[in-house]
């Protein structure tokens, strides 16, 4: 069993019995019955009301918890009593707050999903099957993110293991069990597969479309280590010719301008000025301007471990998204080493360097203001080198890597060849690159996980409260660890019995 497992409150239940708990609660898997659509008004509105749930806090910012604060990107910097503390030192809970809230919201977005689905016949208007196509992509985009965080890796016994229950449109079953891992992939890719055939808007980047479909198809058969279908879908996005990798300073404020203008992102959930989640938002856990606690809690630093990565290379625009806070109070943006009078964080032993992270703020001018890039070129780019790399097409694999080094402005020797990269493998190059590219975007854990790696951090930060003595900073996390995943929110295994729970 895990540790730190939490001694459950049944807050009732220990009285009345699960009987009496259902009184207060309905799975988060059950079928709604409310809200019939009737209309195509209907069906436009509940797909608007779908996209909405992206955006609270309880799914965005919860599923970046789970997703980034796991990896070896980060740091964090002083203990919280926020659920995040777990998340980051793999000491998960059963009541988990983070997990309990993507689990819910994830499952609001599968039902409402599940409306228009139903609703919108194959054979209908355009603009409507348009709405059936998109809903199609977020049911399977929620899929794919619960099954990632709650199954074990795919290539872990080739997805036989417990995944998430799968309610379709169709369902019927009040107390659905879990499905395989395997079963949800396979779901996942039958509704891509039908929503880019339904979608014919080339909608922008804050809307489902039909590359949006294929990119989402890209990473799903990248995990499933089906690389050929990998590189199908790469390809198909990539000549598309909807999208094109930014260059230069558009590069360096990549996450600061309007969303729907950026011509690298294929999906984002997009955030209004009027949306501004200030201390609630992403960005606050990572920034703060002035101070720790001035615009943000400013909690999260990028890892000694990282940044010695990215300072391989003093010359490399990835440096603009991070932000070293100097004992000055001020923070030195953009930053190449070497970065003179840097602050250190006491609380930790040995005191940190805080290298805040800047890519969730600033967007549109407002400190906190972000729109997190679910899917971007440069990631289907690496989707591509990886598949390449894995198949034995190493020369290619290296031209795809090249590409995005140079778009941050390396040249020369910092560019691979098959005789320079020394003893490593071309799949350790593709890796590397997708770590000093997809930083910070929810992407590490998972590319060390299920391609069989251990996570391991050897720099300061709270995970170093798991050890004896404390003043041991390293964690290492091998990929078939009970911790890789996270607990079937404890409340859903009270309601539906039919649930059984990760070890």
């Amino acid at each position: 069993m895990k540790h730190y497992i939490l001694y459950i409150f049944l807050s009732g239940c220990l009285v009345f019995g699960t009987t009496a708990c259902k009184k207060y609660y309905e799975p988060s898997t059950a079928k709604s019955e409310a809200d019939a659509l009737n209309s195509a008004d209907d069906v436009e509105s509940a797909t608007i009301g779908a996209y909405a749930v992206l955006k609270k806090p309880e799914y965005v910012r919860s599923m970046h918890f789970l997703s980034e604060y796991p990896s070896d990107d980060v740091a964090q910097a002083q203990t919280s009593s926020d659920d995040l503390s777990n998340c980051y030192r793999y000491t998960h809970l059963v009541d988990g707050a983070h997990a309990t809230n993507v689990w819910m919201q994830a499952y609001s977005v599968i039902n409402a999903a599940n409306k228009v689905i139903a609703f919108v016949t194959d054979n209908e208007s355009d603009a409507l099957n348009q709405l059936k196509g998109e809903c199609l992509y977020l049911r399977a985009m929620m899929y794919f993110n619960l099954a990632r965080v709650f199954g074990r890796p795919f290539p872990q016994n080739s997805g036989t293991g417990a995944g998430i229950p799968l309610v379709l449109e169709n369902a019927q079953e009040e107390f659905p069990a879990r499905n395989t891992v395997k079963e949800v992939y396979d779901q996942v890719i039958i509704d891509l597969q039908k929503a880019a055939t339904m979608m014919t808007e080339e909608k922008n980047n804050n809307f489902a479309s039909r590359e949006v479909a294929y990119a989402l198809l890209c990473r799903v058969y990248l995990y499933m280590d089906d690389n050929d279908k990998a590189l199908e879908y790469a390809d198909k996005v990539i000549s598309s010719g909807r999208y094109a990798l930014l260059q230069g300073p558009d590069y360096q404020h990549y996450f600061r301008g309007v969303p729907e203008d950026n011509d690298e992102t294929i999906f984002c959930i997009r955030h209004m000025t009027t949306e501004n989640r200030d201390f609630s938002s992403i960005g606050s856990m990572y920034f703060s301007e002035g101070g720790q606690g001035v615009t943000g809690w400013g909690e999260i630093y990028a890892s000694r471990q990282y940044v010695n990565l990215l300072d391989k290379h003093p010359e490399d625009l990835r440096h603009s998204f991070i932000s070293p806070y100097t004992t000055a109070g001020t923070l030195e943006y953009p930053y190449a080493i070497p970065v003179t009078n840097i602050r250190y964080n006491t609380r930790l032993n040995p005191n940190t360097p805080m290298y805040y992270v800047n890519k969730y703020n600033y967007q549109e001018g407002l400190v906190n203001l972000s729109s997190p890039v679910y899917l971007r070129l440069a990631e289907i780019i690496l989707n591509r080198a990886e598949a390449n790399a894995k198949k034995g097409n190493l020369q290619a694999a290296l031209d795809d890597v090249n590409t995005i080094r140079q778009r941050a402005g390396l040249n020369g020797n910092a560019l691979y060849t098959l005789a320079n990269i020394g003893t490593r493998t071309v799949l350790d190059v593709v890796l590397e690159e997708r770590q000093l590219e997809l930083a910070f975007e929810g992407h590490r854990a998972y590319d060390l996980f299920r391609n069989n790696r251990p996570l391991m951090r050897d720099y300061p930060g709270t995970h170093s409260l798991n050890n004896t003595p404390s003043t041991n900073i390293t964690q290492n996390i091998p990929p078939t660890d009970n911790r890789v995943i996270f607990y079937i929110p404890n409340r859903e295994i009270l309601i539906n019995q039919n649930l059984s729970q990760n070890p």
